[in-house]
Parts: structure tokens; C-alpha cells; sequence
């Protein structure tokens, strides 16, 4: 009786072994499939232009106060002829000099098929956002002199499509220069009482 509990026990260790081994083979072939896939194919990462600034609010008050509201334009193209992209998560913010004066705004998660094109336009907004004194004092200088540089970001994560496959998640960080020209409102377009809307078609950084 003991000799058959012992064959038994060892048939099944030896059942689970094949088990797992088959698993981590096929683990294994995927990965190597998805890796000569993308060797091959060589993805271009994405390329992003910001199309327009519409500016609410630019309100700068002591002590280093900023309030602000605006509504950007973004145009994403997809460059790849076979790959297909997935935005998982995508927040965009305003920065100044590298501080974060706005909230961030999530965009809806969406795909972005071979060589297609999507448009967001989300709005960013802060209010009595303190920031730092020399910014405070470096941003009242710009808007003294008309124009103001601010960096327009968008950090997320994307994925691959490449046929059926699809790969794990990948950080994204686009970076798009805005250099509104808040002292002239007829550098832009008046929309409703008090809002302009600037034309900037600026091209943006973008790392993956």
C-alpha cells in the first residue's frame, strides 16, 4: 500500500513539472515572437503638435498667486504602417520653469490605428496656485514685456498593437513649448467676452 501512495505522489510531482515546463516554453515563445515582431517592424514612437492656446484666465497675485485657465488643442499622429497605439492613461498640465501651475486633466483612454490621427482638446486650469518667488517675479517680468513661456506636458502610459499581439505598458512624456503673447489679444482670436485663442502649431518633444 505504501509503494502505491509513493507512485502515485511521484506520477503527479512529475505531471506538474511537465505542467510548468510547457507554461514557461510557451511564456517563452511569445516573447521571443513579440520581440523578433518588433525588431522587424521597429516602431516610431508618436509625434504631437500643439495646435492652440485658448486662454480663460492668467491671473498673477501677491503673494505669488497664480490663477489660471486655459483650453489646448493637441494633434497626435500615429506614424507606424502596422502598429497600432494604445493611450492607457494621459494627463496633461501646464508647467513655468519647471514648476506645475495647473491640475492635471486626464484624456479618455483611446487606440490609435496605423498612420491615424486624433485631436484633444482638453482644458488645464489652477487656482491660487502658489508658486515659487523667483517665478513670481520672472513670470511678472515676461507679462510686463507681452510674452510668456510655458510648457504644455502630457505624461502617460501606451501600449503596442502589432497585429494581435500586444505589448506591456510604456511611459510617455510629450513636451510642447507654448509662448503666448498675452499682451496682445490681437495676436489671437477674441472667443466669447474675454477669452483669446492663440495659433501656436508647435511641435513637441515626445520620449517613450
Amino acid at each position: 500500500m505504501s509503494k502505491d501512495c509513493g507512485n502515485h505522489s511521484g506520477g503527479k510531482e512529475a505531471a506538474a513539472r511537465r505542467i510548468c515546463a510547457a507554461v514557461i516554453a510557451f511564456i517563452i515563445i511569445v516573447l521571443v515572437t513579440i520581440f523578433i515582431v518588433w525588431v522587424i517592424l521597429r516602431p516610431t514612437k508618436p509625434r504631437f503638435v500643439l495646435q492652440d492656446a485658448t486662454v480663460f484666465a492668467f491671473n498673477l497675485s501677491q503673494p505669488n498667486l497664480l490663477t489660471t485657465n486655459f483650453q489646448v488643442t493637441f494633434a497626435s499622429r500615429n506614424p507606424n504602417s502596422k502598429i497600432g497605439i494604445y493611450y492607457d492613461r494621459l494627463h496633461v498640465y501646464a508647467t513655468y520653469r519647471n514648476q506645475q501651475i495647473t491640475l492635471r486633466t486626464a484624456i479618455p483612454p483611446t487606440y490609435q490605428g496605423h498612420k491615424e490621427d486624433n485631436v484633444w482638446s482638453p482644458f488645464v486650469y489652477g487656482t491660487a496656485v502658489p508658486i515659487a518667488p523667483y517665478n513670481s517675479v520672472a513670470l511678472g517680468d515676461e507679462q510686463g514685456r507681452g510674452f510668456v513661456g510655458l510648457m504644455i506636458r502630457a505624461d502617460g502610459r501606451v501600449r503596442w498593437k502589432v497585429g494581435t499581439l500586444i505589448t506591456g505598458k510604456y511611459h510617455i512624456h510629450v513636451r510642447c513649448p507654448a509662448y503666448i503673447n498675452l499682451g496682445n489679444k490681437a495676436a489671437g482670436v477674441l472667443v466669447g467676452d474675454s477669452a483669446v485663442k492663440y495659433t501656436l502649431v508647435t511641435k513637441c518633444s515626445v520620449n517613450v
